[in-house]
């Protein structure tokens, strides 16, 4: 197995960026941007060209053509868009490599098994326009058959020149290994999904109509995700490739926007309810409470974590919506949809509805991104076990204030979901001067 490169000790890090990083650092800034709008005006974002450099001891395949089974997996970049590169995602091992694409299987392992999952699976780049979905050639046609895939698949791949020897790093995609200029592919027998099959002949079918259907045949939501990025939906003539990392987004955003309208025809939950998980040293604590529909996503990164790294304090941050959604893009990102597809997911099988605000406390071991799947997964993990039950806020307060490190007052002034159910009470046991006596909450100040 893989080992990680031990993270530089905090007093390197200044060493390692330019002074106007160091000042976004500490702004915050980067914790907002996460290498994907580049608001420090850099080309690249230098945390990640950081990551770069530390994984360069990454296995190289020092060689022009590759022999394995894809999981299967492909990949659409997003830069140069609308040229764009698609291509396959291949390993140099044959037999069941399902696992190394498969994020929904992977709560439990560490960060050095994820990092080892995908630092083997080698990119190949074939240069298309987004729109020349059906015209762009043999390889694109072979890599979209590979994305509709339902297992393994023996896959040749000819190179133009070597993989250059790097794992990938992104806030939002599953990192991969080394990338090479495609030459030539050739795909082995293809188990084909026929629930995806359906979906790409066709063509007179809504994009969105197709992730709808394929989420309840219970299509695995990365598979759809994955198909979804090689133009495999939509009208015939409106198909197009979508950056790996937006159809991610886009597609959880789809899917969670239907399961919000499901569930706000439901009846309330009956209490407060906490529920809980831990991964990567990443704490997610869910309270959902019988209010109607709402939601939030509250993040807080210490300092030497991935987007905090040189900061003296933690930063905490949030984004939310109320009973209608909200209609601009979250500032979190794509773990903001990640969370919020699960939270739908749990309530629309339970036959509730409910206000949910999530907790999300980053420790010093998340040392590199990994991409949202960890915030979906862990989010589906706690709320699929059994919760804390609490009549009153005050006792939820307490309780999750054994649970986090950062105190209480904290989250609650930057959380507009729980202020608004704070101080607008409707919870006539709900006594706010009790709670301070106890400590569990100070007013924000």
């Amino acid at each position: 197995m893989m080992a990680l490169p031990a993270a530089p000790a905090q007093a390197d890090f200044g060493t390692l960026f330019d002074a106007d990083t160091q000042r976004a650092i500490a702004s915050g800034l980067c914790i907002s941007c996460r290498g994907a709008k580049l608001l420090c005006g850099k080309a690249r974002c230098p945390i990640l060209v950081r990551w770069d450099f530390m994984m360069k001891t990454a296995p190289a395949i020092d060689r022009l053509d590759l022999e394995g089974a894809s999981p299967p997996g492909v990949f659409v970049g997003r830069f140069g868009y609308p040229k764009v590169f698609v291509g396959p995602l291949v390993p140099p091992v044959h037999g069941d490599t399902e696992v190394l694409d498969a994020p929904e299987s992977w709560i439990g392992r560490s960060m050095e098994d994820i990092v080892s999952f995908r630092s083997q699976l080698v990119r190949g780049m074939h240069r298309v326009n987004v729109t020349e979905v059906e015209t762009s050639g043999r390889v694109v046609d072979l890599t979209r058959e590979l994305a509709l895939s339902v297992a393994s698949t023996e896959v040749e791949v000819e190179f133009t020149k070597k993989p250059h020897g790097r794992v990938v790093l992104d806030d939002n995609v599953q990192p991969f290994g080394p990338s090479a200029p495609l030459r030539d592919v050739d795909v082995g027998t293809m188990k084909i999904d026929p629930r995806l099959d359906r979906a790409y002949s066709d063509g007179d079918l809504l994009a969105r109509d197709a992730v709808l259907g394929l989420y309840r045949t219970q299509v695995p939501v990365s598979k759809i995700q994955r198909a979804f990025s090689v133009g495999a939906f939509g009208l015939s003539k409106n198909r197009k490739f979508v950056p790996t990392r937006w159809s991610i987004t886009a597609v959880d955003d789809t899917i969670g926007k239907v399961l919000r309208e499901k569930v706000k025809q439901l009846p309330l939950i009956d209490s407060i309810r906490v529920h809980e998980s831990i991964g990567f040293d990443d704490r997610f604590l869910v309270v959902q409470m019988p209010r109607p529909w709402r939601y939030e996503l509250i993040e807080a990164w210490y300092p030497s974590t991935l987007w905090n790294p040189l900061g003296r304090e933690v930063v905490i941050f949030g984004d939310h919506e109320g009973y209608e959604g909200r209609t601009t893009y979250a500032s979190i990102g794509g773990c903001y949809y990640a969370a919020r597809l699960a939270v739908g997911e749990a309530l629309l099988r339970e036959g509730r509805q409910g206000a949910t605000v999530i907790l999300r406390e980053t420790h010093p071991g998340y040392i590199m991104p990994v991409g949202v799947w960890n915030v979906r997964e862990h989010v589906r993990e706690a709320l699929r076990r059994p919760s804390r039950r609490f009549a009153t806020l005050a006792e939820t307060l307490a309780y999750l204030q054994t649970r986090l490190d950062i105190p209480m007052a904290r989250y609650i002034r930057v959380s507009e979901v729980l202020k608004h159910i704070l101080y607008q009470r409707t919870f006539d046991d709900f006594d706010i001067a009790a709670a301070a006596e106890a400590g569990a909450l100070r007013a924000p100040g």
